[in-house]
């Protein structure tokens, strides 16, 4: 019997998907098919299979080095895997040992931008058929099972920020490999500071009008294409998505944008704040609401001059009571942290408005369509794992409808309210995350433990590395 089979890893409708796409390899042109799967950062990593080798991946999975789930964001191992128990007490992995990728056949795609290959988004197992604990996407399936055994499903929509710069340099002498290895030279497309404007919006039209069609033949729900405030920088806005599929569709538009830049000589960056002069910082916002199984918003307010229904107001009150411990997630990078600016349409503490773009939640009320009623946390950076913010936010959002908490009330002058801050840096962010209950409940103790383990070890290499500001510091005072 196979892996699969053996161990039931497939739902009835991954057996169909994976039945037709048997079918689709046999008899269409496709010369080679990617097998990825997000790692903690949200980064893709993964295998190339030839046709040949499909049919044993859809029975049997796919073996790869577990080392991969211990990297950090120079994409060096953070933890002895040669020793006992791979350093992390799991003696299956020692050694840099295999797990096994799991295809998910309803994910298959084929990739526009290339002319025979195809894509597929994987799931992570250990060799006893037992999912890996630490793979983000497993996390969020099991958050999204536990509220659909309650009735009820997650709503999110996708506006995520980012800039598109043309490549000038690769940067690839030999002394540029290191790890992480010399980032490229780049120009910008078009200048700064002319929030949706349609002149510049033609002048990056020509690889955002490439960006677009690959964006809609990969199938994703591509609502918007906008200039935003600071130079080369746009944003794309997706229609909402129910469960799983938005964290998908944005693990995949990521790894696509990046790869399609560079084959027509641009470079583009989910760097929240890139360094070069005048650059903007850019922001993840994620809409939210819950929906029943009959689709209606239960966030929709029930009488008039509310904002939000009763439900609502507790998810809202949960998603402040949890800021602190989620913002490790929203924001996960030590550059990330650098956007928290006040009156700069980034939040700087822990607070909420009436459609008010400087608080750090923005509640939309659907006066007039209470089927657009919803929060929008505008606290993200469009680097975080989509699957560890989405969850992060559904875990403290329920966390407040199970403790029926109120939340404060509104504030309309956000950079000048007495909320609380926001925790200003990595390090206190994931101080936060250990010293709070609601995400330990709900992620798990272990998970936890890992999730600091590695983000610590970038924050230490951080910390010893001299960089500039400090060389103009003191090197000539001293």
């Amino acid at each position: 019997m196979s892996f699969i089979k053996q161990h039931d890893l497939w739902t009835a409708s991954q057996r169909q998907a994976a039945t037709e796409l048997r079918h689709r390899l046999e008899t269409s042109a496709v010369d080679l098919v990617r097998l990825s799967f997000p790692d903690l950062h949200g980064i893709l990593r993964g295998k190339a299979l030839l046709p040949a080798a499909m049919p044993g991946a859809l029975a049997d999975g796919c073996a790869i080095t577990s080392s991969l789930l211990f990297k950090d964001t120079s994409h060096r191992t953070v933890v002895p895997v040669f020793s006992p128990g791979a350093g992390v007490g799991i003696t299956s992995i020692q050694g840099a040992g295999d797990v096994v990728l799991v295809p998910d056949p309803t994910t298959f795609r084929m990739l526009p931008w290339l002319s025979s290959t195809g894509w597929m988004l994987c799931d992570v197992y250990y060799p006893d058929g037992s999912p890996v604990e630490f793979a983000p996407r497993h996390l969020l399936r099991r958050a999204l099972a536990r509220l659909e055994g309650t009735g009820r499903t997650l709503v999110t929509g996708l506006e995520i920020e980012f800039h598109v710069l043309r490549l000038v340099n690769s940067r690839l002498d030999l002394d540029d490999g290191g790890q992480p290895g010399s980032p490229p030279d780049v120009e910008l497309i078009h200048q700064g500071y002319n929030h949706l404007t349609e002149i510049r919006l033609d002048q990056i039209e020509p690889i955002t009008d490439i960006l677009r069609r690959h964006t809609l033949a990969l199938g994703l729900d591509l609502h918007s294409i906008e200039i935003e405030f600071g130079p080369s920088q746009v944003e794309f806005v997706f229609r909402p998505g129910r469960g799983l599929k938005p964290a998908d569709d944005l693990i995949l538009f990521r790894n696509a944008v990046k790869q399609i830049c560079r084959r027509h000589g641009f470079h583009a960056t989910f760097m929240c704040r890139p360094s070069f002069p005048n650059a903007a910082s850019s922001g993840w916002h994620l809409h939210q609401s819950l929906e029943d199984l009959g689709g209606r918003n239960l966030f929709a307010p029930l009488r008039g001059g509310e904002l939000l229904s009763p439900l609502g107001r507790q998810y809202l009150a949960g998603l402040l009571a949890g800021a602190a411990e989620a913002v490790a997630f929203t924001t996960p990078t030590i550059n990330g942290y650098k956007r928290y600016r006040a009156h700069s349409l980034a939040p700087d503490r822990i607070a909420w408005g009436s459609d008010n773009r400087g608080a750090m939640l923005r509640v939309v009320s659907g006066a007039a369509n209470p089927a657009a009623t919803r929060i929008e946390n505008r606290i993200g950076e469009p680097a975080a794992n989509p699957y560890l913010y989405i969850a992060s936010q559904l875990a403290t959002g329920l966390h407040g409808i199970d403790a029926a908490l109120e939340p404060p009330p509104p504030v309309d002058a956000p950079y000048d309210s007495v909320a609380a801050p926001l925790p200003g840096s990595l390090g206190a962010a994931l101080d936060a995350l250990a010293a709070g209950g609601v995400l330990r409940e709900a992620f798990g103790a272990e998970f936890l433990e890992y999730y600091a383990r590695v983000k610590r070890a970038e924050v230490r290499r951080y910390e010893t590395t001299v960089t500039d500001w400090e060389t103009k510091e003191y090197l000539d005072l001293f």
